[in-house]
């Protein structure tokens, strides 16, 4: 039963936390990645989109300070993509659902977080203006803002992070009951006295088969 939970629980762990971890970061090819924040100021950016790039995944890369970041419940930054006068993706970017960011430089107590601003399904050809600006969030010293962008990316299956937080749970409910049974059954010495004593041989023993 233990073998099987712990089964379970690196299962849930691969579908509801890696599989859309990955095909966010990695599935499709990278079209570019582009600063739009840096030295106090924020600029847009204009990329050359082919309808042969969609779907287009938009991915926010900040460099802050970890401790500014952590548990913002307010939006940290916004974006806006627009082609031809019309908007193709609109988003706010809280950071939350960063849990490991990645280490700036080793000197320096800065952390990049990264979010998803969301997915451009359709791709008209032609200039794509990305426009990111600052949230309502309070006391962010941003170091610099870079915009991903990633073409060809797979869709996320939503029924995928519901089936393996699900799977983890089982499992992890099967493993602490497994560990209790465990300790009840073997984990206190049997009473030597409740065991028949061995047979003894010779006179007054019992006889030999």
């Amino acid at each position: 039963m233990r073998f099987l939970s712990v089964l379970l629980l690196v299962a849930g762990a691969a579908i509801g936390i890696f599989y859309p971890w990955a095909m966010s970061n990695f599935s499709g090819h990278a079209i570019g990645t582009y600063r739009v924040y840096e030295g106090g100021r924020f600029r847009p950016v204009t990329v050359q989109l082919a309808a042969s790039d969609a779907p287009v995944r938009v991915l926010v890369d900040l460099t802050a300070r970890a401790e500014q970041v952590a548990g913002q419940q307010r939006t940290v930054l916004t974006l806006t993509a627009a082609s031809g006068g019309r908007t193709a993706l609109a988003s706010a970017l809280s950071f939350n659902d960063t849990d490991n960011p990645r280490q700036a430089s080793p000197q320096l107590t800065d952390k990049i977080f990264r979010d998803e601003a969301g997915v451009i399904d359709r791709v008209t050809p032609g200039p794509y203006v990305f426009t990111v600006g600052p949230g309502d969030a309070d006391g962010i010293d941003m170091r610099a803002v870079d915009l991903v962008l990633r073409a060809g990316t797979g869709s996320i299956d939503e029924r995928a992070e519901p089936a393996g937080y699900t799977l983890m749970g089982v499992g992890l409910a099967g493993l602490v009951l497994s560990l209790v049974f465990g300790r009840r059954d073997g984990g206190h010495p049997q009473n030597p006295n409740s065991q028949p004593p061995p047979p003894r041989w010779g006179r007054n023993g019992s006889p030999r088969a």
